[in-house]
């Protein structure tokens, strides 16, 4: 009978490497292949197209038939008495203004004691077996007095406080990805700016009612339901404060 072969330390070893390697994924190799070259600007895309892009679904009132102004020029929700320049068709473009600053200051403080003194406790009488206790315990130990004299105590103080202060002030333009049968509009746009070995990246997608957008053709970031923002970069800094590798993959499966 053949004896399983049991892999040597080295090869544990070299095995969790190359796992390590194919966890990075394509981000290595793009590392790899960027190495004495500034990050290069991704292209310009339709947002649609992009891998894993998908229609967003919210409720929905019923439709409503569209209600004729007779006798006027005017248009309900337009801004000009001409021409309505809001964005509301896809493909049209509109600046976000992402303005949130986020301030918190919690403290908490708690204490509890506990204590006991003077407990005691004995049997007298029990079935007749309190006479059969000195066959168990030895002679000397009195039934009456079992326990006698017994104390405790214990104090516990904790005091916990958390102090937060975040402000971001960005924009940038999007554009109308979709339009949805309610007439709300799914936005998304992303900006690159590079800065010598340095990329920095920003996201901001959401669901906004026309309603909300201004006469400049601008939304704010607190108009926006389901926003999502993001804010990075990458280059030789980024690289710099990102931990590697083996410590990211040794903070995940130590249990200490």
């Amino acid at each position: 009978m053949a004896h399983a072969r049991i892999p040597s330390r080295s090869t544990r070893l070299a095995a969790l490497l190359v796992s390590a390697t194919m966890l990075s994924g394509c981000n290595t190799l793009t590392r790899l292949s960027e190495i004495g070259e500034e990050p290069k600007l991704s292209a310009i895309t339709n947002p649609v197209e992009k891998n894993g892009y998908q229609p967003v679904t919210m409720p929905m009132p019923d439709p409503e038939e569209p209600r004729p102004m007779a006798n006027s020029l005017w248009r309900p929700g337009a801004r000009a008495f001409f021409k309505d320049q809001r964005a509301a068709q896809v493909g049209d473009i509109l600046s976000v203004s992402v303005v949130i600053t986020d301030s918190a200051n919690l403290s908490n403080t708690s204490t509890q004691s506990r204590g006991g003194d003077g407990e005691s406790m004995g049997v007298t009488s029990l079935l007749g077996l309190e006479n059969s206790v000195n066959k168990v315990l030895p002679n000397s130990v009195d039934p009456t007095s079992l326990v006698s004299g017994v104390t405790s105590s214990r104090d516990l103080t904790g005091a916990g406080t958390i102090v937060r202060n975040e402000t971001i002030k960005i924009a940038v333009a999007a554009v109308v990805v979709q339009v949805l049968p309610n007439g709300n509009l799914v936005i998304a746009g992303s900006q690159e700016v590079r800065v010598n070995y340095e990329m920095r990246q920003l996201q901001v997608s959401g669901v906004i009612r026309r309603e909300d957008i201004s006469s400049t053709n601008t939304i704010a970031s607190s108009d926006i339901a389901e926003l999502r923002v993001a804010y990075g970069g990458r280059g030789t800094i980024s690289d710099m404060q990102t931990p590697r590798y083996g410590s990211q993959l040794l903070d995940v499966i130590l249990p200490f």
